[in-house]
């Protein structure tokens, strides 16, 4: 493989201060983007005209929904911007469209005072916060998987997820001190504000965190090389970075398989678990926040052991548990969790269900990192990733309530069990990326 002066001088501090610094950004754009979910259950009367709890869920549900319509988007534009300008310039600009979303829903007045206008900010918000995360997939999936050495890849790339889920539990942590804080009243009628202000504010810091980030060697062999998309006038034109993905059709159809199961499986014992909990098994909200948190921070746990794993015994193997395990375990597993009577047996079944999830989250990231090549990487790891969580994983809570509201909920357990096993299917046939890697050739 080439190498260049950065490639040279790249110790393992530089790599794992890189990786800290973008890994701390990530965490707070993801607490951002779950901070929402987690305070649904109180906002949720504030944006939407009155009605029982369920319809006013479907209704915040429907909006988490319309955000992951921007995802894709985000995911082709990031992608171009990252693959053309760096990826850290990339990362810059996600935080600064997730400060935007979080600080416009902390300050949007209430649907009784303003009417139909505040849902419709909360829609713009929420788009606002969908094109971020779009792009910072894409792009930090690229970045953690290049910034890594070879042999501990997939161990360092499995931090995107730990800190996504730290994102997440920092969101419940929040919420959690809010609700020992404040009365219910309170929260429902403006503590809810208070951790899109703190999103908006850890965003700014995490600007700060990220201008200090190396690049990566990647990308600046690639630059070093030229960009591939450019020509002498009288040439013909060059592909763009759109046309040069679509040259590689079975990396995209391999994203899209291994992130259909996936994804359906993460929104669903994670983001609507905690609501599950709730308008299902009849917990509290004090309890349903409680069970997730601590499910959250095992599963945080698991990530870097199976993301290490994969380094030892090969990025499919891991994938085939995740694949088996979802299809085999999703319906009873989410039968029991409906008709859990304590705290401990849901916190169980929850830990149960994340450890076979961390079989997907915890090498996703490397292993569709590892099926581009520098110039598409983080278009190709970004846009068709997005396109299928828009689909799938955006659509999951909503697919969830309705069902539950026409009487069918169990519905829902097997339309996630045929997606796992679809996903089961992309693994079987697909080659061990850790053996194929595209990184090594560049």
């Amino acid at each position: 493989m080439p190498t260049s002066p950065a490639t040279v001088s790249r110790t393992m501090s530089s790599r794992i201060r890189s990786i800290v610094s973008g890994s701390i950004g990530n965490l707070v754009e993801w607490y951002d983007w779950y901070v929402y979910s987690a305070f649904a259950l109180y906002f949720a009367p504030a944006f939407f005209p009155k009605g029982n709890l369920t319809l006013q869920l479907l209704n915040s549900a429907a909006v988490f929904a319309v955000g992951f319509l921007m995802r894709p988007l985000g995911g082709w534009l990031m992608g171009v911007y990252a693959d053309r300008h760096g990826r850290k310039a990339a990362l810059l600009v996600s935080v600064l469209l997730m400060c935007a979303g979080s600080l416009l829903i902390a300050l949007t007045p209430g649907y009784a005072t303003i009417g139909a206008a505040a849902p419709a900010l909360l829609v713009l918000a929420r788009l606002l916060q969908g094109l971020s995360v779009g792009g910072e997939y894409g792009t930090s999936a690229t970045y953690l998987s290049e910034m890594a050495d070879q042999r501990n890849r997939g161990f360092f790339s499995s931090f995107q997820y730990v800190t996504l889920l730290a994102g997440q539990l920092l969101a419940l942590l929040v919420q959690l001190g809010l609700q020992n804080r404040l009365t219910e009243a309170e929260l429902y009628d403006w503590g809810w504000r208070v951790p899109f202000v703190i999103g908006a504010a850890a965003a700014l810091s995490a600007l700060y965190l990220r201008r200090s980030m190396d690049e990566t060697d990647a990308f600046v062999q690639q630059q070093s090389a030229g960009p591939i998309d450019a020509a002498p006038a009288e040439a013909v034109p060059t592909p763009s970075k759109l046309q040069l993905l679509w040259q590689h059709p079975r990396e995209v159809l391999t994203v899209v398989g291994l992130t259909l199961g996936g994804t359906l499986v993460f929104y669903t014992f994670t983001t609507y678990a905690q609501k599950f909990l709730v308008n299902t098994a009849g917990f509290s909200k004090d309890q349903a926040t409680l069970i997730s948190f601590g499910a959250l921070a095992m599963a945080l746990l698991m990530q870097p052991l199976m993301g290490a794993l994969s380094d030892r015994v090969g990025r499919r193997p891991v994938l085939l548990f995740f694949g088996v395990g979802a299809t085999l375990g999703t319906v009873p597993l989410m039968t029991l969790l409906g008709q859990a009577h304590s705290a401990l047996a849901a916190f169980s079944l929850l830990v149960v269900a994340l450890f076979i999830m961390s079989g997907y989250t915890a090498i996703n990231a490397v292993v569709k990192a590892e099926l581009f090549p520098a110039e598409i990487r983080a278009l190709g790891v970004g846009l068709p990733y997005a396109l299928t969580v828009a689909i799938f994983g955006g659509s999951a809570e909503y697919a969830a309530l309705q069902l539950k509201d026409w009487g069918v909920e169990a519905w829902f357990y097997w339309y996630v069990t045929a997606c796992a096993a679809f996903s089961l299917l992309v693994y079987w046939r697909m080659p061990d990326t850790q053996r194929t890697s595209r990184i090594e050739t560049d």
